[in-house]
Order: C-alpha cells, then sequence, then structure tokens
C-alpha cells in the first residue's frame, strides 16, 4: 500500500489556513504532506499563492511527526540553486530531518515573473541537471565551487546542514527528466500513473527508490455542488502537462479551458462522498508502481468536513486497499 498524503495547495488557501491545514492533515492520520510552490495561481478564481517556505517553516513547527516536502520547487530561474539549496538545508534543521525537497524543471506561469522569458524544453533540462549538481554539490558541506553552462556558485557555502543530507524527489514527465531522476535524483515525483514513467526510472537506476504521485478529489456531500467546484476550480489540469508548463498567466489558462466542460473535469477528479471512487483512482497509482500518494482536496470550501471523511471513511478504506 502506498503512503497517502496530504497537499498543502498554496494556490488556493491563504497562509495561516494551510498551516491550520498541516496540523489537521497530521492529526487526521495522513502518512506526510506536500506543498505546492508558486507565484501564480493557475486560475484567478483560486485566489492565492503565499511564498511556500514562509509557509514551511512555520509548520515545521506547528506539527510534530508529519513528514514534509516541496512538490514541486523550480531551481532554475526564479530561485537560483544555491538559495533552493540554502533554505532546503534550513528546512531539514527546522523539521528535525522530516524534509524532501521536491525539484521541478517548472513552468512558465511561475518562472516569467523574473523577466529573463522562458526557455525551450532540452534547455530547461540541461539548466535543471546542473540545478540538481549544485544543490547536491552544497548539501556535502564545506566550501564549494562549481562551473556550469547556465550556473555558478563561488566558494559557497551551507552552514546550517542537518545531520542528514536532504532527500531530493526529482519531478519527470518523459524520458529525458527519467534519466535525470535516476541519476540525481532520491526518488521520483510525477502527475500521472504512467508504469512505462516509473520503469524507466527504474530501470534507469531508480529501482527501490520512492515514486510521489498526486490525485485530486473533490470531497462535498452533494456530488453536483463537487462537479461545479471541480469545474470552477480544477479545470486547468485536462490540458495537460505539454500546455501547462508553457502557458504564462492565470488568464492565458482561463483562455485555454473556456471549452472544458464539468464532466470533463469529473473523469480526472474523483468528486462526491464515495470513499470506493477514490479507492479506485488510487489504484491506478500503486498498480503503477507508485510508493507515495498525495490527495489534494479541491477548493476551501470544505476543508474541514474533508478531513472528517478522511479520518471515518476514506483513509481506513485506503489501508484495506
Amino acid at each position: 500500500m502506498a503512503e497517502i498524503g496530504f497537499t498543502l495547495m498554496c494556490e488556493q488557501t491563504p497562509a495561516k489556513e494551510l498551516v491550520a491545514d498541516a496540523v489537521a492533515a497530521e492529526r487526521t492520520g495522513f502518512d506526510y504532506a506536500v506543498i505546492s510552490d508558486h507565484y501564480f495561481p493557475w486560475l484567478e478564481e483560486m485566489g492565492h499563492s503565499p511564498y511556500a517556505w514562509s509557509v514551511l517553516g512555520a509548520v515545521a513547527q506547528a506539527t510534530e511527526r508529519l513528514p514534509l516536502m516541496t512538490y514541486v520547487t523550480c531551481p532554475i530561474m526564479r530561485y537560483h540553486p544555491a538559495v533552493v539549496a540554502q533554505k532546503a538545508a534550513t528546512m531539514g534543521v527546522l523539521s528535525d530531518g522530516r524534509f524532501t525537497l521536491g525539484v521541478g524543471a517548472g513552468e512558465n506561469l511561475n518562472e516569467h515573473v523574473v523577466g529573463h522569458g522562458w526557455p525551450p524544453v532540452n534547455t530547461r533540462h540541461d539548466m535543471f541537471r546542473e540545478a540538481i549538481e549544485v544543490i547536491k554539490e552544497l548539501f556535502q558541506g564545506g566550501y564549494r565551487n562549481y562551473r556550469g553552462e547556465y550556473f555558478d556558485i563561488d566558494s559557497a557555502r551551507l552552514f546550517d546542514l542537518p545531520e542528514r543530507p536532504v532527500p531530493i524527489a526529482v519531478a519527470a514527465s518523459g524520458e529525458q527528466s527519467a534519466d535525470i531522476a535516476a541519476e540525481l535524483g532520491d526518488g521520483l515525483v510525477a502527475t500521472d500513473p504512467d508504469g512505462s514513467l516509473v520503469e524507466k526510472f527504474a530501470a534507469s537506476g531508480g529501482e527501490g527508490k520512492p515514486v510521489y504521485g498526486q490525485l485530486a478529489v473533490c470531497y462535498d456531500p452533494d456530488k453536483d455542488a463537487a462537479v461545479e467546484r471541480a469545474h470552477r476550480m480544477w479545470r486547468w489540469s485536462v490540458a495537460g502537462w505539454k500546455v501547462m508548463s508553457e502557458l504564462p498567466a492565470p488568464v492565458n489558462f482561463a483562455a485555454a479551458t473556456e471549452t472544458v466542460r464539468p464532466e470533463d473535469v469529473a473523469e480526472k477528479v474523483p468528486c462526491g462522498a464515495d470513499a470506493g471512487a477514490v479507492v479506485e483512482a488510487v489504484r491506478q497509482y500503486t498498480e503503477a508502481g507508485f510508493t507515495h500518494l498525495a490527495l489534494v482536496q479541491v477548493g476551501r470550501e470544505r476543508q474541514r468536513e474533508f478531513f472528517e471523511w478522511s479520518e471515518k471513511e476514506l483513509l481506513p478504506a485506503l489501508r484495506d486497499l
């Protein structure tokens, strides 16, 4: 059985509420928590996007046992990898070793804000590889130098390191990024239950390493209300990664999803109060080889009720899977 996590969704939730959600997730019995790291929400309707790393520091102090992870941080533009290494190491200390750094090659939506344009995918992968190398170099301690095509570090040192290096889980969507994840990562992050991607990761050197996924659900006692909310808040996800990584702003996601129907979203997002529907969706991930799966409750409106339902019905059903 995969470990079942909870997603702190920055794009739909204010900062203080995210901290309270983490506490509730720990009390409810979720195995771990992940947090998104965005500058923008996907859609204006989502309404929020606090700085994930400030929230993480607060969450580390407000929780006791819950492992924490970024899902995911992009270290190639908005953040220099040396800075990512520093804040990840600090989180390792603050959380007493409960933190995993999830990294990915990013989306135009969040990275264009620094005004450097958005490179083509092959360039992004080259930058991503260098960025991970920089982070791993700094995690070793001592003064470090690095000269790359895209990133340099000059006599950099992290003075506050956890007892054990922070694990790095690497997001992948195809063979090229799966190779990077297997070579440089301590785990794989993927968004879809793609068994072939997991097999590629394992064959390239990732055998036995954790595989992290994510599943959106929309709990509501009223299924019609759940479908409406999922469509309003989550229709951006139907576009697929090749589109999602390229669009620059929430208005573009709104335009790109004008023809998406509520039933289109409901095909991807279990809606309502049927724990069995979520169990079947989770089964697709476990059968594809995922070891960890973080659930996202779509929208803030029913978050408290979602935790109650999860404790009484959903998590027991998933553990019987």
